[in-house]
C-alpha cells in the first residue's frame, strides 16, 4: 500500500481546498456551494497527475415516492416527490495495482427522474472530498434547490383513508387524524368500513 499511500498524499498536496463559487437557494436561506464539475474536474487532474483512478463498484439504492393532489387555478392536479439516497462503494486504483475501497453517502429529491442523478452526484462529490479531506466549509447540495425552497407535500385525509384496506388499517389512520379530521369523515369511515367487510 505504500505507492497507494504516496498516491493520495500528492492528491492532498495538489488539491489544498475548494472554493464555494455556486449560489445554492434564494433570499435568507442561500448559501455559497461547490460545483459538482468543479470538484471533478480538480479531482480528476489530480488523481491522474498520481496515477489514480476512482471506479465506482456498488450502489445500494432506497427509492420512496409520495404522490398527493393539489387544488390549483387549473383544477385537481397530481404532484409527486421522488426522493432516493445511495450508499455507493468506489475502488481507489493505483496504477502499481494497489487499491482501496472508498464509501460515499447522498440523497436527492426530485418531483420526476432526476432524484437518483442527484444522489449519486452527491455520494462520489463527497467521498471525493472527505477521502483527500479537501475543505470547502459546509457541505453543500448538488443541485441549485434549497431544500427550504422545496414544498412540502399536504396530505389529503379523504385520500389516506379511501386508500385503506383492511379495517385495521381504517382504524389506525382514522383514529391518527386530528378530531376535527375524524368529524369531517365520520360518514366516509363508515361507508368504507361496509365496503372493507
Amino acid at each position: 500500500m505504500k505507492n497507494l499511500a504516496k498516491a493520495v498524499l500528492s492528491v492532498m498536496a495538489e488539491v489544498q481546498g475548494m472554493e464555494k463559487n455556486s449560489k445554492v437557494g434564494a433570499g435568507n436561506a442561500a448559501y455559497d456551494g461547490t460545483k459538482d464539475q468543479d470538484v471533478k474536474d480538480v479531482f480528476n487532474k489530480a488523481l491522474r497527475n498520481a496515477g489514480l483512478c476512482m471506479l465506482p463498484i456498488d450502489i445500494q439504492e432506497e427509492t420512496q415516492i409520495d404522490r398527493w393532489t393539489e387544488e390549483s387555478q387549473y383544477g385537481i392536479k397530481q404532484k409527486q416527490s421522488v426522493f432516493t439516497k445511495v450508499k455507493t462503494k468506489y475502488l481507489l486504483l493505483h496504477e502499481s495495482g494497489e487499491s482501496l475501497e472508498l464509501a460515499g453517502y447522498g440523497h436527492g429529491i426530485d418531483s420526476q427522474d432526476k432524484g437518483a442523478g442527484k444522489a449519486t452526484t452527491y455520494a462520489m462529490k463527497n467521498a471525493l472530498l472527505y477521502a483527500f479531506v479537501t475543505p470547502v466549509g459546509k457541505i453543500d447540495d448538488t443541485d441549485t434547490t434549497h431544500s427550504n425552497n422545496i414544498e412540502i407535500p399536504k396530505v389529503n385525509s379523504k385520500d389516506v383513508l379511501t386508500a385503506c384496506k383492511t379495517l385495521k388499517e381504517l382504524q389506525q389512520v382514522y383514529t391518527s387524524l386530528s378530531k376535527q379530521e375524524q368529524v369531517k369523515h365520520v360518514a366516509l369511515k363508515d361507508e368504507l368500513k361496509i365496503k372493507l367487510k
